[in-house]
């Protein structure tokens, strides 16, 4: 029986794109007669939502180890004693064991790292989930100094880890041309974030059009970070169309203090701030609200990404509204209906873009046929099976 590592830094039942895409594809794994071992972290994606789960637990043919996570708050340093701590604890559960591969998906490069030195010392093939491009996100963010000395160690640690892998899928057909230009010893696949089944059934549910006579609530419900830039879009937003909108946004992330004083500071009672939801009460806040609103800071690395929050707006049947660049937004205009897609921080076009809304609330039924989560994980459960099998 083929036997999997599964390497992920979020799961079950911890709240996160991460954690519902691994969750997914370890169930439709575990349909096939394989061996599942699950190596993650206590939940830990947000400081203020604890969700306590079992340090070990075994059902059938999977297994999950959850490694202890020291506390932290999303900062930078935070975020690197918690890889450290899960990269350690890792190693060590993994130390005795054998498997035909390793598996890893991996948004900030250090757990693809784990899979390609776990990969290497157990000479087996590596088979890694590319869900964001750390090393262009990490260029863009950080300052001329601090990345001056970072970047050189950042970009050898992403040679080792992709030429390390026999097999390398993309979430975002974006990322394929940083990829050909650099990598060209794996091969590539493309399969994407998608919907899950609670999205799809939500779509489904009768929902009252929005009353003209009171404001419209705009929702968004997500990470609060430098990437998604909402302290530079929503203030401005909800003060130019203070009579007309109300916005409501959950989540949690390391520019959330900075987001709610720039609210205070600016006197703004049309802006609500939540902490994160568990999934069942997020989809009844998007059934509830008017609009669904994303977006993502002008960085050149974004322009390659596809957000997996745009397949739960989209499964709803609600108006999108949506600051994007690249990638990202041509999708949303070629794939989705009923979208006011403006570019990054451009508050003018953004007012302009939301005027076009129609307001209709109409399932996507093609994009959810085109786009479920069941089918593209059993595709890609398939083709990591694939990889395994040509090795054992």
């Amino acid at each position: 029986m083929l036997r999997v590592l599964v390497l992920s830094f979020y799961y079950q039942p911890d709240l996160c794109a991460g954690s519902f895409r691994c969750s997914a594809l370890v169930k439709y794994l575990s349909s096939h007669d394989i061996e599942i071992h699950v190596v993650t972290t206590a939940p830990n994606r947000y400081s203020s939502f604890d969700k306590v789960a079992p340090k070990f637990e075994k059902g059938g043919n999977i297994k999950v180890h959850r490694i202890p996570m020291p506390a932290h708050k999303s900062g930078m340093f935070d975020q690197i004693n918690a890889f450290r701590a899960y990269y350690n604890g890792a190693q060590k559960i993994v130390k005795n064991e054998s498997y035909d591969l390793v598996f890893a998906t991996s948004s900030r490069l250090f757990t693809a790292f784990l899979g390609a030195r776990i990969a290497k010392k157990k000479k087996l093939p590596l088979y890694l989930d590319v869900r964001d491009i750390f090393v262009d996100t990490m260029d863009n963010i950080l300052t001329k100094n601090v990345a001056r000395f970072v970047m050189p160690v950042l970009k050898l640690i992403e040679r080792y880890t992709f030429n390390s892998a026999k097999h390398i899928n993309l979430v975002s057909q974006g990322f394929l041309e940083y990829f050909k230009e650099q990598y060209s010893r794996p091969s590539f696949s493309f399969y994407t974030n998608g919907i899950d089944e609670e999205f799809i059934e939500a779509s489904m549910v009768g929902q009252a059009k929005h009353n003209a006579n009171a404001p419209i609530t705009v929702l968004y419900a997500g990470n609060i970070g430098a990437g998604q830039g909402l302290d530079s879009v929503v203030p401005e937003l909800a003060q130019r169309l203070k009579n007309r909108i109300r916005f409501k946004i959950i989540g949690d992330g390391g520019q959330r203090n900075v987001l709610k004083k720039t609210i205070k500071n600016m006197g703004l009672d049309n802006v609500e701030l939540l902490p994160p939801v568990d999934r069942d009460t997020l989809i009844n806040e998007y059934i509830k609200a008017d609009v669904l609103f994303l977006h993502l800071n002008d960085y050149p690395a974004f322009k390659k990404v596809l957000p997996s929050k745009l397949f739960e707006y989209a499964a709803i049947g609600k108006p999108i509204w949506a600051g994007l660049n690249g990638y990202s937004a041509a999708f949303v205009c070629t794939e989705v209906t009923d979208c006011g897609v403006f570019l990054s921080g451009d508050i003018a076009e953004a007012i302009e873009k939301f005027d076009t809304l129609k307001f209709n609330i109409e399932p996507r039924f093609e994009f959810i046929q085109k786009f479920s989560r069941e089918k593209i994980m059993n595709k890609m459960a398939l083709d990591i099976l694939r990889v395994a099998k040509d090795h054992a």
